[in-house]
């Protein structure tokens, strides 16, 4: 019986000594024979995983380039088979599926049969309403087991899936759902976030009118909505199917590629960014930073009881992480609601009395959300009991290393001195991670530990030369399994190339600043591009001038973010207002609720600022990163030039200004 204190990433290479023949002297080793030989290390993930495929294949990576890769040729996958086949252990070892609670208090368990039964239901019910394979379903659902169990049928029937949460206004929803043609929507008509409930039936609504793809309604009804809106099936209908029918389903097998869902990232310019993953990429990838976050089966000696939370809304990538730890058979625990409760009466314990009540063993937040806590004074002692959290997990943005600390004296006093802090970074665009963590490696207070298995990552300078020991761009020189297969409805793959391989043809470009220490752990120090990142949820500045702009008053507009040291950051938006209107607090009210209601409150800026004109270039487009990085303490003859702006008389302006930035919100 493996010892409960091995870590999963020694069982993995107690594998490769076993079964490979293969050993290495330390991670660094590890790490360069899993990028060096992807074919190798690749196929060994699924073979470790006892992966299988009714179809035979011959290779792992057949086409070795990006983008173009082409992995595991013949196979065929499934995730929510893969997601099922733990159903009959786990049940037997009594360990649930999913544990969800909400804001009211009220508790639901999942057990792994029931989660087969709802979305083997809910993927007939799907049927019966026409959807077939390579169709897409869109949902506006909440953090709690619906969407989990509606993301299932999707995926045992090869239907293409693709969330918004509750917190997005119709506006940027139908701007994601318009590009992607959806046959079904499932829904839910209200929420109930931050103390209180809030009908969202005016948007479900409108989101079916703005969508003439749609031909079904599956509603979620709740008891938060103040209408009653009509729909062709009712979610609990949905589900609720029995007999042999629903006993006899499996998720039908399709080939390796074949798409999984459509996740959105935003750029500076145009519709969000329609992002599709492919099933077998997306469940290797999951594969491999099991290793890393360290949880595996609940049911399993090693690690019996294992329940993993990660506090997310629908809208981030870290939801779909969450619904990853299905992939390794285990217990994970859903929050719907928000961290900090009601707004008049912030209480950031929140999460952690929840972690407790659940005997959460991962817990993982956004890094902004532990600064929080500390500058709130929280005391982890107050909170219950939390001596089984093990691990706790960060991502989304820099973790600063006063607050990490802060953590570790905080577990400390709850008898857990030896905390271990499981900082990571990645994105939605490859829905899965490039910098990570490793249990057996030393702490790195405010840092990240190494790069993750399979993920060739560097940091170049302008020239493309990989730098150690200074910040330089992130970069993978070799392909990844998630890596997208496409964007929807992306003509020559145009989108896809400007997004990714611009700056270096053939290499992926991340858009992050990296520094690798000849130690190999690695700090993020912000964005390289202009993309808003607001807590881990991205959004493209075009969708905020889309909300600004649209106002009357308001003639022109640009957005910053400018990354703090406590791992939050400062959003700044520079208004040149209407002839004779001035930014008085009247038109500060309109531009936040226009934000709001366009998109979601978490965008609306921390400082207004009017301004006598936004820098442009020849071309007309606004010049967001010069700005920032002049910002930041970069010269400004450094990061822009006059001769390519239309207007470079507005630049003394913006020099003068750092100290003319009180004007808060």
């Amino acid at each position: 019986m493996p010892d409960p204190s091995t870590p999963q990433i020694r069982l993995y290479q107690d594998w490769l000594r076993q079964t490979r023949g293969l050993v290495f002297d330390d991670y660094e080793a590890l790490w360069r024979w899993s990028v060096d030989d992807l074919e190798a290390f690749w196929r060994s993930i699924w073979d470790y995983h006892g992966m299988v495929s009714p179809t035979p294949f011959e290779k792992a990576l057949a086409v070795d380039k990006m983008p173009g890769a082409v992995w595991f040729p013949g196979a065929q996958v499934n995730y929510a088979r893969e997601v099922l086949r733990h159903a009959d252990a786990a049940y037997e070892a009594g360990q649930p599926a999913i544990i969800a609670e909400n804001e009211l208090g009220e508790v639901r368990t999942l057990s792994w049969p029931e989660l087969k039964r709802q979305s083997a239901s809910l993927a007939l019910t799907l049927r019966e309403l026409g959807v077939v394979r390579g169709d897409r379903v869109a949902a506006y659902l909440p953090n709690g087991p619906e969407t989990i169990i509606s993301f299932m049928a999707c995926a045992s029937l090869g239907v293409i899936w693709s969330v918004c949460a509750p917190d997005m206004g119709a506006p940027a929803i139908v701007d994601r759902f318009l590009q992607i043609a959806p046959k079904v929507l499932i829904a839910a008509d209200g929420v109930h976030y931050a103390g209180r409930p809030i009908d969202r039936s005016a948007v479900v609504r409108d989101l079916r009118a703005a969508l003439p793809s749609v031909e079904s309604l599956i509603l979620l009804r709740t008891p938060f909505a103040t209408r009653q809106l009509p729909a062709e099936r009712d979610y609990a209908e949905a589900i609720g199917q029995h007999g042999a029918e629903v006993d006899a389903f499996e998720p039908e097998y399709v080939p390796f590629d074949h798409p999984l869902w459509i996740l959105y990232s935003s750029g500076t310019t145009g519709l969000p960014k329609p992002i599709v993953h492919g099933h077998g990429g997306v469940i290797l990838v999951a594969y491999a930073g099991a290793k890393h976050t360290d949880i595996g089966p609940s049911y399993a000696a090693n690690n019996y009881g294992e329940r993993f939370h990660w506090f997310t809304s629908t809208g981030w990538v870290m939801w779909n992480s969450q619904l990853a730890g299905l992939i390794g058979g285990t217990t994970i625990c859903l929050y719907d609601g928000s961290p900090s409760g009601p707004k008049d009466k912030p209480d950031w314990g929140v999460l952690w009395r929840f972690a407790a009540r659940h005997r959460v063993t991962f817990f993982g937040a956004g890094a902004a959300f532990y600064g929080n806590c500390m500058k709130s004074g929280l005391q982890l002692k107050d909170c219950g009991d939390l001596r089984r959290v093990r691990a706790i997990g960060s991502t989304g943005s820099p973790l600063p290393a006063d607050v990490q600390a802060w953590g570790v004296e905080q577990f400390a006093s709850v008898g857990e001195p030896d905390i271990w802090w499981c900082n990571f970074s990645g994105g939605t665009d490859i829905a899965a991670c490039f910098i990570h963590a490793n249990r057996e490696l030393p702490a790195q207070v405010g840092r990240m530990q190494c790069r993750q298995l399979g993920t060739a990552v560097e940091a170049w300078d302008e020239e493309g030369r990989p730098l150690v020991g200074a910040v330089g761009e992130l970069v993978c020189v070799r392909p990844l399994p998630s890596m997208p297969l496409y964007f929807w409805n992306d003509a020559g793959n145009a989108r896809y190339l400007s997004s990714y391989f611009d700056l270096y043809p053939g290499i992926w470009r991340h858009g992050d600043w990296l520094e690798i220490a000849a130690d190999g752990s690695c700090a993020i120090s912000g964005r390289s591009d202009a993309t808003i990142n607001r807590n881990g949820v991205r959004m493209g500045t075009s969708e905020i001038y889309s909300a600004v702009e649209r106002l009357p008053d308001v003639i022109d507009s640009m957005v910053i973010e400018l990354e703090q040291g406590d791992g939050d950051s400062q959003l700044m938006l520079f208004v040149v207002p209407a002839p004779g209107r001035t930014l008085d607090e009247a038109m500060r009210a309109d531009i936040g609720a226009s934000i709001r209601g366009s998109l979601s409150p978490r965008f609306i800026p921390d400082v207004m600022i009017e301004a006598p004109g936004i820098p442009r270039t020849l071309s007309g487009k606004k010049q967001e990163l010069p700005i920032k990085r002049m910002m930041q303490g970069r010269p400004i003859e450094k990061v822009i030039n006059r001769e390519a702006m239309a207007n470079p008389e507005v630049l003394d302006w913006y020099r003068a200004l750092p100290g003319q930035t009180s004007a808060q919100v």
